[in-house]
């Protein structure tokens, strides 16, 4: 596959995460109330699909690494296009919360397969390279995301903003089918197995580095969950944002993350991995603890609390392609089932936090900055402790035999 084309089809692919979660969160709010639900419902939407989405990632890894990505793929997207339309037809919350649920289940195959197809492609240095540049073009597409949900749901309503999911899954759907072809060279006949399956499982979960990454990548994504579940309803409904300006306030956070990637790229090209990753959790610590310190300074306003907040968007866009390429590197035998196990634990933190925040939110920006500040600390003390000891990716012995892997 042609490197342009693999770039695009994995930044397209990474993409439909925040492009279910951003194109809808300016509608959140209203979408809420238009439903006659509490916030804690609307909350759930959010958590839901998210369970949803780490949970179905420990099965699609397997299938994935038995029968290929390509197939997997292909079910997945169908299934998320027929969920998306669900979703716009929803006539109450209890309906919602199904098709989302069904959604996640369906974006976890794509997210997984796109992780799994960098340890198909390229080796572990070269796979964090190949992630920046990919998650750089989720970074422009999560920066029109906010605006776009927010348009569309000041103009036509909340149904619009999830209609508009139903067309990014087909035409993803229709580029996978005519573009993409199978990367899985070799696919494991025996995946499924019991033995084979137990012992991919107990290979990754063995491994330091594949803990030191997936901690690293989940303590990040739990401040950026924490960010998207709550600033809606703290920059909206506590600090008088219009949907508009929340999601121009979006915008510019996507547009951090995106410099980030950038940053990732050209740290890597001059230093390991382990210092990249040490360097930008300075970024996300420094991000984390001044929004902690506005706020007790009584600065309550959407300007004091952003800008610091930019400089964890920064550190989550190093984090991010470090951390899920160095996850799966050691496992080019096993990817699929790393890949999911990374998922799953990013996944199963944020719909933790979703059910936190749903009884949390309380009309104050506490809850908000209070959680991105321990997300930021914990980040930086993987970082500075896991990732240095752990964080240089080398082959996993298979639990294949040895005739099946030569």
């Amino acid at each position: 596959m042609p490197a342009g084309l693999a770039v695009l089809l994995l930044a397209l692919l990474l993409s439909i995460q925040p492009v279910t979660t951003d194109l809808y969160l300016p509608a959140l709010p209203g979408l809420t109330r238009s439903l006659g639900a509490p916030v804690a419902a609307g909350q759930l939407t959010l958590a839901a699909l998210l369970l949803a989405f780490g949970g179905s990632q420990l099965l699609w890894g397997p299938l994935s690494d038995r029968f290929g990505r390509r197939p997997i793929l292909l079910t997945g997207l169908v299934l998320y296009t027929l969920a998306s339309v669900g979703n716009t037809l929803a006539a109450d919350m209890n309906q919602l919360v199904l098709w989302r649920t069904l959604q996640g289940a369906a974006m976890g195959a794509v997210v997984m397969c796109a992780r799994a197809i960098v340890r198909d492609l390229y080796t572990p240095l070269a796979g964090a390279r190949a992630m920046s540049r990919a998650l750089t073009g989720l970074g422009v597409i999560a920066c029109l995301c906010a605006p776009i949900g927010g348009a569309l749901a000041g103009w036509m309503g909340w149904r619009a903003a999830l209609l508009a999911l139903a067309l990014y899954g087909s035409a993803t759907l229709a580029l996978v089918a005519l573009r993409m072809p199978e990367t899985l060279t070799r696919p494991d006949p025996l995946a499924l197995q019991p033995a084979r399956f137990l012992g991919n499982w107990a290979l990754v979960l063995r491994s330091p580095t594949f803990w030191a990454f997936s901690l690293l990548t989940t303590a990040s994504y739990g401040g950026l969950f924490t960010f998207l579940a709550a600033s809606s309803f703290v920059y909206i409904e506590v600090l008088g944002l219009s949907r508009t300006q929340y999601g121009w306030m979006l915008l510019s956070t996507a547009l951090f993350y995106l410099v980030g990637t950038l940053l990732c790229r050209r740290l890597l090209a001059r230093l390991s991995v382990r210092r990249t990753v040490a360097l930008g959790a300075v970024l996300s610590l420094s991000g984390g603890l001044l929004s902690l310190g506005a706020a007790l300074a009584g600065w309550h306003s959407p300007g004091a609390l952003l800008v610091p907040f930019y400089l964890f968007m920064l550190g989550h866009g190093i984090h991010q392609p470090c951390g899920q390429s160095g996850a799966v590197g050691p496992f080019p035998q096993a990817a699929g089932v790393a890949s999911a196990l990374n998922g799953f634990m990013m996944m199963l933190v944020a719909f933790a936090i979703g059910l936190w925040l749903g009884q949390a939110l309380n009309a104050t920006v506490w809850p908000l900055v209070g959680a991105v500040a321990l997300w930021s600390v914990l980040l930086a003390a993987v970082a500075w402790t896991l990732v240095q000891r752990h964080g240089e990716p080398t082959p996993a012995t298979s639990t294949a035999p040895a005739q099946e892997r030569s």
